[in-house]
């Protein structure tokens, strides 16, 4: 949209909190933003003539606009949040919740168990964090085993399987660290209390337990219970010990919340701790690309919405490195220039610095490896003759497993570099039996007759492990595609390692360690590892259906769900019977226990 089409509808945008949004001419959103005037907001992107390339492309693609009034500018803040996770149009800051952080986890179950998880499901259990660091979740772990008796194993303690006596207690018992409630020594309200304990812990909760703990102290004293007494007095210097091992800021100020920021000409850091009970309970920093020309503070808003809600915090004082004079007019905000705060916001600010020069300093590594992948397919190319450098190169290979579940596979490497996005696997489906050259040639026929449909970029350069039987294979393919010079086809035998081209007698010998050969090998090498694994997976499939099918009442469509779960046969003799009775039925469940014992 040009200033003179802009003009034309400048007068129906509102002088009004609120936010806009931009579309292009396919009604695509491209950009959502907040505003305490959405006039005035979007009027600059249009009017100024200095913008950043990012912006300057945004308002070249801009076709339509539309905007919502709301009643503060606090409302903006959310609902720009809010959309903008929703939508992730492509000129907005990407914020993601980062599900493969560490959590701790209470199961929705009887007798809840407590462990580490990287995978959040929403099935009625308790997650706490997530954690940045997996070793603080393992010491979290070991302090609550030692102090605080719960059950590790995966049993199913319904009160139909306690009461029937159904398992007996197992080491840990002997040992002290669960009181046995599989066989019904310890109640679930007991057990209740113990993991509100835990909760507490995990949330820094400390003070509380520790005052707890006093009483009941004193209550054995007074009745003359001094080993219990002796007992409780290891748990309250145990929680002593791991307080003082946290990093205490000042019990007083309770709970709140630090940010800070850093940037370069690229990205924006927010470092954050959380506070919790005077002492840091959880921290981290996350770099964000710079979107357009949104400044540190916009950026600082929407990472505070951001992990607030990723962290369920519900502080409500902020520590600052600066004033954020948008939308958090609910919030008690405190920009310390000295004291203990200020120390605190320094830890912050410490942390964002060095993320952003660690960035840096990879950023010119990755530019230095990018020179030199460059000049090694510069060389690459001189040395197989090519007409242009080998951005792009795939490589085929064939695996079987003595004559069974025949497949091949196939990788792709970008500059370089693998692009695993771009791997692919083949069901071979027009050959009977094992023919190695058959086998090739349907996989590249396969693999570039759909490039030729999606109108795909094709390889300067395809690697074919074999020799020239293979290579032939595969150059009959490239023949009745009509692709015949528009790529290079190499073969390369497995003993010697020598690269054959299609149609010579010589074949073409690199020196062994030079660095154009230990490419080709290392693509050839991960080929293997991708066909291989491919390979293994469709074998222990086919192995644990043909375990199954002789089972009458049991169907492809049960194997299916079996194998989804459990993998392997050993796994589903292992299963509860409850588990599988909700998995595939009770009848069908009875069909295995009867096959599996007889």
């Amino acid at each position: 949209m040009d200033q003179k089409n802009f003009i034309s509808i400048q007068q129906s945008l509102p002088n009004a909190p609120g936010i806009y949004k931009y579309f292009d001419i396919n009604k695509k959103l491209l950009y959502i933003g907040k505003a305490k005037n959405i006039r005035k907001r979007v009027s600059s992107y249009f009017n100024k003539n200095q913008h950043s390339y990012k912006t300057h492309e945004l308002v070249k693609q801009i076709q339509h606009i539309e905007f919502t009034i709301v009643h503060s500018e606090h409302d903006a803040l959310l609902l720009e949040n809010a959309l903008i996770k929703e939508f992730r149009p492509k000129f907005n800051i990407e914020l993601k919740d980062d599900k493969t952080y560490p959590f701790i986890v209470i199961k929705n179950e009887a007798f809840p168990r407590v462990f580490l998880t990287r995978r959040h499901i929403q099935d009625g259990s308790t997650y706490i964090g997530p954690f940045t660091s997996s070793t603080r979740v393992r010491e979290l772990l070991s302090f609550i085993k030692q102090h605080i008796p719960i059950r590790t194993c995966s049993l199913n303690l319904s009160p139909s399987n306690i009461s029937k006596k159904k398992y007996k207690v197992c080491l840990e018992y002997h040992l002290g660290n669960c009181k046995g409630p599989c066989t019904g020594l310890q109640s679930e309200s007991e057990y209740e209390d113990g993991l509100n304990e835990i909760k507490h812990i995990l949330k820094g909760n400390l003070s509380g337990i520790l005052n707890q703990y006093r009483s009941l102290q004193t209550g054995y004293i007074e009745d003359m219970a001094f080993e219990k007494a002796a007992m409780i007095q290891k748990k309250i210097e145990g929680l002593k010990n791991y307080q003082s091992n946290s990093v205490i800021v000042n019990p007083k100020w309770g709970d709140l919340d630090v940010f800070a920021t850093s940037r370069d000409e690229k990205q924006i850091v927010v470092s954050y701790l959380l506070v919790r009970n005077g002492s840091i309970a959880n921290s981290g920093t996350h770099a964000f690309d710079i979107p357009l020309d949104e400044t540190e503070e916009d950026v600082l808003a929407q990472s505070i919405l951001h992990f607030q809600k990723l962290y369920n915090s519900e502080v409500r004082e902020l520590i600052l490195p600066y004033r954020l004079e948008y939308g958090f007019s609910s919030f008690r905000l405190t920009v310390p220039k000295s004291g203990e705060k200020k120390k605190l916001l320094d830890i912050a600010m410490k942390n964002a610095g060095h993320l952003i020069e660690d960035l840096k300093k990879k950023r010119l590594l990755h530019l230095d490896r990018e020179i030199n992948t460059t000049m090694l397919l510069e060389r690459l190319r001189d040395v197989l003759y090519l007409q242009e450098i080998p951005s792009h190169i795939e490589c085929f290979d064939n695996s079987n497993f003595q004559g069974s579940n025949p497949v091949s596979a196939m990788v792709c490497f970008r500059d370089g570099i693998p692009s695993k996005k771009d791997y692919r696997h083949f069901n071979v489906k027009t050959v009977s039996g094992i023919n190695d050259f058959a086998t090739m040639k349907e996989a590249v026929g396969r693999r570039y007759s759909r490039l030729l449909r999606e109108k795909s970029s094709l390889p300067q350069l395809v690697i074919i492990d074999g020799g020239k039987g293979q290579l032939s294979a595969a150059m009959e393919a490239i023949q009745e595609l009509e692709l015949t010079g528009r790529m290079t086809l190499i073969g390369l035998a497995k003993n010697v390692e020598e690269i054959f081209f299609a149609g010579d007698k010589d074949s073409l010998k690199l020196p062994y360690n030079s660095e154009e050969l230990l490419l080709i090998r290392r693509i050839r090498d991960e080929v293997h590892r991708f066909g291989i694994s491919f390979h293994r997976n469709k074998r222990s499939k086919s192995t644990f259906k043909n375990s199954l099918d002789d089972i009458e009442g049991i169907g492809e469509k049960t194997i299916n769900l079996l194998l989804s779960k459990y993998r392997s046969l050993s796994n589903i003799k292992k299963a509860n019977q409850e588990e599988l009775e909700q998995l595939i039925g009770p009848s069908k469940a009875r069909i295995l226990d009867a096959f599996f014992n007889k």
